[in-house]
């Protein structure tokens, strides 16, 4: 069995996610038609994650449409740029690279929550390589985002291991080459050792499980 090196982590789910969900997040400008709402502007946004065009415009059509009047970017502000940590996956990012693993982030985002992301959470300090859907140009579960993000690692896809919330995106991962494991925060982190464990991959000291932060949707 080839060996691990690499560990490339989801962002929404896995490293992080909306606290109380995102419908609940959209509520306060649209009632109970949060969620229709969001399913159509993410349906909007998807060529946006693949790095065309700009998802701003697209959303502040859609919220016109609604009949929000709040600002395009206020309403970002407080949905999309409202994330919290799963502070328990970070704790084993942090493991895995004392252990001396490449850790990495692969996510889909359109640009203006990736530079978030980037600058206000901090996350190019935190992770090897980026791989960002609007900068590699291919969203998941596309097999090319995922030899585009082995390819940027510097790694053969067989080194790599992808941990994502989605069951889509790991059989996007695995066509790709990589192994891959669905996992979300809300498992608590002793599954996801589980899970590290079953590729070889041993982190023996680790604290006490922390509880599971609030639920939130799928995305």
């Amino acid at each position: 069995m080839t060996r691990i090196r690499h560990v490339l982590f989801d962002a929404d789910g896995v490293l992080q996610y909306v606290p109380g969900g995102w419908y609940a997040a959209m509520e306060p400008y649209l009632g109970d038609r949060a969620r229709d709402f969001l399913h159509k502007t993410w349906k909007d946004e998807l060529p946006t994650l693949a790095g065309q065009g700009d998802y701003m415009p697209l959303l502040a059509a859609a919220l016109l449409e609604y009949g929000v009047t709040t600002p395009v970017e206020a309403v970002y502000k407080n949905v999309w740029h409202n994330i919290a940590i799963a502070e328990e996956t970070f704790e084993i990012v942090d493991a895995l690279r004392h252990r001396g693993y490449g850790v990495h982030l692969g996510t889909n985002q359109e640009q203006h929550r990736a530079t978030h992301m980037r600058t206000t959470l901090g996350y190019d300090d935190l992770f090897d390589v980026s791989c960002y859907s609007c900068e590699l140009g291919v969203a998941k579960p596309e097999p090319a985002f995922f030899t585009e993000a082995a390819r940027r690692i510097g790694a053969p896809p067989q080194t790599i291991l992808f941990i994502d919330d989605s069951a889509k995106n790991i059989d996007g991962a695995r066509a790709a080459g990589l192994a891959a494991e669905q996992w979300d925060h809300e498992q608590g982190h002793p599954s996801l050792l589980d899970l590290l464990a079953e590729h070889d991959i041993e982190i023996p000291s680790m604290p006490a499980p922390i509880a599971a932060s609030p639920a939130s949707a799928d995305r």
